[in-house]
């Protein structure tokens, strides 16, 4: 099985996907009224459905962000600034990861993680010319109030839990859960050690930003998760769908 799309509904789907394959590197495939963006490999498309046009991305909500994972954060954030994109200065957040944010021209947020901490990127570990030849959609992040939940039913559906991390001064922790094999390197799951082995995995996992006891409010613009080898539809623990390919 594996996290193949995250569904979003956009107000103009080929505008949005010629962003995705200008500045972000995707391919773009059409699928009727539909556009799927994405990178060649394991990890998971976006699929840009018509029908929205009115989000606006708040923390209170379900739906938080998709994160890209790359070898050189620093290029790939050059790289847009010279496309006149807004894009954060990136920085090592905590002990979490080296990253950038910038959002789409729908407002969906975006996060550039870099495969190695500040200061662990190898040399020439991006080409310049292809600054985005390596990356990989490597979270699609919720929010939630009941990890127990959301952990009984990726479980149920073969999900491993793969990492959670503690992000103290902002109030909550990070569970990182894929359909592998995998084991990190450090049985010990909340262990800093296994973040950059995690961040290099060519596959995309479901985040969880979790928030004990939070409640959050639905996205109608986030249609719901696609997997590859589902036998049938399914709810996940909010009652978001996740559907077979």
């Amino acid at each position: 099985m594996r996290l193949s799309a995250l569904r979003l509904r956009v107000a103009d789907p080929d505008r949005l996907a010629g962003f995705y394959r200008d500045a972000l590197g995707m391919s773009v495939r059409a699928e009727g009224q539909n556009r799927r963006v994405g990178y060649d490999g394991q990890d998971a498309d976006l699929l840009l459905m018509p029908g929205g046009g009115g989000y606006a991305h708040d923390p209170g909500q379900r739906y938080w962000k998709i994160g890209i994972t790359l070898p050189d954060v620093d290029m790939a954030v050059e790289a847009l600034r010279q496309q006149d994109h807004a894009v954060s200065a990136p920085r090592q957040f905590l002990d979490i990861g080296y990253m950038a944010h910038l959002s789409d021209p729908e407002g969906f947020v975006i996060e550039l993680l870099q495969h190695d901490f500040e200061g662990n990127r190898p040399e020439n570990a991006a080409d310049l010319a292809r600054p985005f030849a390596q990356a990989r959609v490597g979270q699609i992040t919720l929010r939630t109030g009941d990890i127990a939940a959301e952990d009984a039913v990726c479980r149920a559906q073969g999900m491993s839990l793969l990492s959670m991390q503690e992000v103290a001064p902002h109030g909550f922790d990070l569970h990182f859960y894929a359909f592998t094999h995998d084991v990190p390197p450090d049985p010990d799951l909340w262990a800093v050690s296994n973040r950059e082995w995690l961040w290099k995995r060519p596959y995309s996992t479901l985040e969880f930003q979790h928030i004990p006891g939070a409640q959050f409010a639905p996205v109608p613009d986030f249609k719901g998760l696609e997997v590859e080898g589902l036998a049938e539809p399914i709810q996940d623990a909010f009652g978001d769908p996740i559907f077979p390919v």
